[in-house]
């Protein structure tokens, strides 16, 4: 189950109207994988937690961190960028699954 929309994530990327479905498969491909790291960090499936009709909704938090992720990738497509280094993944994701997880380091 997809957590965040191709919209909610045009939204977070401010994109407009004229740009249409242009990177629709592009932008979809970047919403599935961060959600997929997500629950990764997180240790479990966010829809065996959430979101059902007996569990609560999906923390809007937890989808804020997967748009957060799918826009940072979708706008830093190289892992380098020649003299600035790698950059990593945006720091409130990480924060955003701490308090959700399951387990610790």
């Amino acid at each position: 189950m997809a957590i965040a929309t191709i919209n909610q994530l045009k939204d977070q990327l401010s994109f407009t109207d004229d740009i249409g479905a242009v990177d629709d498969v592009l932008l979809q491909h970047k919403l599935d994988a961060a959600q997929n790291h997500v629950e990764r960090m997180l240790g479990f499936k966010i829809e065996n937690c959430f979101g059902d009709v007996d569990q609560e909704p999906v923390p809007f938090s937890l989808i804020e961190a997967v748009l957060q992720l799918a826009a940072w990738w979708y706008d830093q497509r190289e892992t380098a960028m020649a003299g600035s280094g790698a950059k990593e993944v945006p720091f409130g994701v990480s924060e955003i699954v701490r308090e959700y997880r399951e387990f610790t380091f």
